[in-house]
């Protein structure tokens, strides 16, 4: 019986042992509560250090999309430079073009009054002739056109109609006559032909 106390004894003992006591009790939440806000502190960081990442993320392709626009914007402006020492290049001699089209006009009108049957006007007449294509020839290295409309239909972008005739053997809107020629250089309107027109009778 004495050797059954000393084990209920013993027993007793270990239990007190094992038992922790209040304090262990308290050190041992607080430790735990130290845990539990360390790992919080520490999703916390990564929560911002995640956030922060995106952030440079969305940063990063703003800036790479104002470095594309930035790029576009330069080649839009090289190239609308290009366009305009072209067109500079093309249509930089039409004011000069413009102020000789009267002199082909009264080379014209010299040809048409001049009597070409005359052998007396002969030489004048071929003189003039020869003036005049080498003037056109001259126009047409610079790439003018010129527009000689009679018998075409009317073409409001190419021919200002100076009046309308009656008139029943051609087509209402035919070009019966041209006053001035007119004349395009690059195909862009210098002058457009001054011509009549033909309507219904």
């Amino acid at each position: 019986m004495a050797k059954e106390r000393s084990e209920e004894d013993q027993i007793g003992e270990q239990a007190e042992v094992e038992q922790p006591s209040v304090e262990e009790q308290h050190a041992a939440e607080e430790a735990l509560a130290e845990e539990l806000a360390a790992d919080s502190i520490e999703a916390g960081e990564e929560n911002a250090l995640v956030e922060e990442i995106a952030s440079l993320h969305q940063q990063l392709a703003d800036h790479k999309d104002m470095v594309l626009r930035a790029q576009a914007e330069v080649q839009n402006a090289r190239r609308r430079a290009q366009q305009d020492v072209e067109k500079a290049h093309k249509f930089g001699v039409e004011k000069l073009l413009k102020d000789l089209l009267p002199v082909v006009d009264n080379l014209e009108r010299a040809l048409s009054t001049i009597d070409s049957e005359d052998e007396s006007q002969k030489a004048v007449v071929e003189g003039i002739e020869l003036t005049h294509k080498s003037f056109i020839d001259t126009l047409g290295k610079y790439s003018v056109e010129v527009i000689d409309p009679a018998g075409e239909p009317f073409d409001p972008e190419l021919h200002q109609a100076m009046t309308q005739v009656p008139n029943g053997d051609v087509e209402p809107n035919t070009v019966l006559d041209v006053f001035q020629k007119g004349y395009r250089l690059h195909g862009r309107l210098m002058r457009p032909a001054m011509v009549v027109v033909s309507k219904a009778p």
